[in-house]
């Protein structure tokens, strides 16, 4: 196969013919160095200048106002009447009933809609539509899905700035009320109680989590930061400089006031509570200096009030600061306003009634429940009786009426337990922290020799814990500054119609348990007592006489000795 390619173009349009050959560099032009412009360059080092070629973006986010809406629905009963008929007189109702039933219209139309309703009728008669099919199969029980899910994490804007990890321990987080937000405090502190990170508190809005609502700045470590139940822009927190300090978010982040240091706690102040007052802007705190001290926010010059919580066995004995035991946690339920408890540094909880005349009237109730610091303290909302407490490794559940001992205890976990917290919604659910960074749901329904369900939130440990009055949402802080919101099942959400007369039940079982228990503790202790004060009467003999005047000559020979020998 021949491969040919014939060109066909004119010979002026091939353009002139290329010579080829060897020819020297040909000098363009030549221009003479100037020794004065050389003195004026300067030599500079390189200098990067970026340049950005992409396109500027921006990003813009609004939160509208929250609409209400209602779903409203009207009966209609009965047929429009004309303007002139009153449907209240039965009289006239009857009169144009009767009227209209003469007409020759209405009977042909009440006769050409007989046979439809009588077919309708008398199917309906054929069918039950109510009867109830298969039951013959044995019904199978609901299947019920526990799972808890991460839904949003809130970060530490200022992490990095402290706390050894890289992050600010957080060290109180409170809901505000109503439900939109949340605020949080961090806590980075040395053994001398220095700060080692900044100071500055958040308050977030639930629904964005890329940057906080407002920014609180305490004047000292922020350690417990609570939201007023009746006013949104309100809130109290205590310091670690022993100082309680109030903001209102509508002045800006520095506080509103603060009580002065000579009316403040002797140490730092570890929980602050508000309490169910006309007003709504009372609250009290309590630290490790063993007091608590009332206040109101229109004047924090002084307390309202102050108790100390150094709990004595008889009225005439008066209470010491210096025997005090120190508040690690509060607890107060505001259906109760005169009563109070408090956990203490040595693993007791206390409680106290703010109306007490004398000291044991002031603080009755004691209860032995950890072995060291209790952590958390939180009465059930359904069950005021019944409370739990967290310490050590375990968490318990007490009632007010065994002070012996705990009704209900989970064994002694791995890991520390950090915090817990009852629902609000399901009455036998309460969330556990551990230092892991696992959360665990306890259902005292389902089992209480483990939990229901245990999930890995976070790799650094989690410290606080508040739920959501919906109960469907848990906010937890970790020791890295972040706050994981975390959303439960609905089977973890709503309680069942028995579950009340349930758990009631087996509170009560329990208690009368530990009651038993209690009650053969004494006798054997009694019993013990008696056998010991019996066998002490019985080895005591009647003094010999004559072995008594032996001693006493004896002594009298040696007394003799001695002054001879001086």
């Amino acid at each position: 196969m021949e491969l040919v390619n014939a060109y066909t173009k004119k010979r002026s349009s091939f353009g002139r013919q290329p010579l080829f050959c060897e020819q020297g560099p040909a000098l363009c032009d030549s221009v003479p160095s100037d020794p004065a412009a050389q003195r004026g360059y300067v030599l500079r080092n390189p200098v990067h200048q970026p340049v950005q070629h992409g396109p500027r973006t921006s990003a813009h986010t609004v939160n509208t106002a929250r609409a209400e809406y209602t779903t409203t629905g009207s009966n209609h009963a009965e047929g429009g009447w004309p303007k002139d008929v009153n449907v209240l007189d039965p009289e006239a109702t009857q009169r144009y009933r009767r009227k209209i039933e003469k007409d020759e219209n209405y009977i042909h139309c009440a006769m050409s809609l007989s046979p439809g309703m009588d077919h309708y009728v008398m199917q309906n008669n054929a069918i039950d539509m109510y009867q109830t099919y298969y039951t013959e199969l044995a019904a199978q029980p609901p299947l019920e899905r526990c799972s808890v899910r991460t839904v949003n994490v809130y970060r530490d804007p200022l992490a990095g700035g402290g706390g050894g990890g890289g992050g600010r321990p957080v060290s109180s987080v409170a809901w505000t009320p109503d439900g939109a937000g949340f605020a949080v405090a961090y806590a980075a502190m040395d053994a001398h109680l220095a700060p080692r990170a900044p100071l500055d508190a958040f308050v977030w809005d639930a629904e964005s989590a890329a940057r906080p609502a407002q920014t609180l700045r305490p004047p000292a470590t922020l350690l417990d930061l609570q939201c007023s139940p009746r006013d949104v822009h309100v809130l109290a927190g205590g310091l670690a400089s022993g100082q309680v300090a109030v903001w209102d978010r509508r002045r800006g982040a520095a506080p509103a006031g603060a009580s002065p240091p000579h009316a403040a706690h002797r140490e730092l102040v570890r929980g602050v509570l508000f309490v169910n007052s006309k007003s709504g802007r009372e609250f009290f705190s309590g630290g490790p200096d063993g007091v608590c001290k009332w206040w109101d926010m229109r004047d924090l010059s002084a307390p309202t009030d102050e108790m100390i919580v150094d709990v004595v066995h008889s009225s005439f004995e008066a209470q010491s600061r210096a025997r005090a035991l120190g508040v690690s946690v509060l607890e107060y339920e505001p259906t109760i306003p005169t009563r109070f408890m408090v956990g203490t540094e040595n693993g007791l909880v206390v409680g106290g009634n703010r109306k007490g005349k004398t000291p044991t009237e002031k603080l009755p109730a004691q209860f032995e429940a950890h072995f060291g610091p209790v952590r958390s303290l939180e009465r059930n909302p359904s069950f005021l009786k019944n409370f739990l407490t967290v310490g050590d490794w375990t968490v318990r559940v007490f009632s007010e009426d065994c002070r012996e001992s705990a009704v209900l205890w989970s064994p002694p976990q791995r890991r520390r337990v950090t915090a817990a917290a009852w629902s609000p919604t399901r009455l036998s659910l309460l969330l556990a922290l551990q230092a892991d960074g696992r959360l665990a749901a306890w259902d005292l329904l389902r089992r209480q020799h483990e939990p229901a369900l245990a999930v890995r939130v976070s790799v650094e440990p989690l410290l606080r814990i508040k739920m959501h009055d919906g109960g469907a949402l848990a906010a937890c802080g970790s020791g890295a500054g972040h706050v994981y919101m975390v959303e439960l099942a609905q089977s973890l959400v709503q309680s069942d119609k028995n579950d009340k007369a349930l758990l009631t039940a087996v509170l009560e079982r329990e208690s009368r348990r530990e009651r038993v228990l209690e009650a053969r503790a004494r006798e054997l202790r009694l019993k013990l007592r008696q056998a010991e004060e019996g066998s002490a009467a019985a080895s005591e003999e009647p003094p010999d006489e004559r072995a008594l005047a032996d001693a006493a000559a004896e002594y009298a020979a040696l007394v003799r000795r001695e002054l001879a020998a001086l």
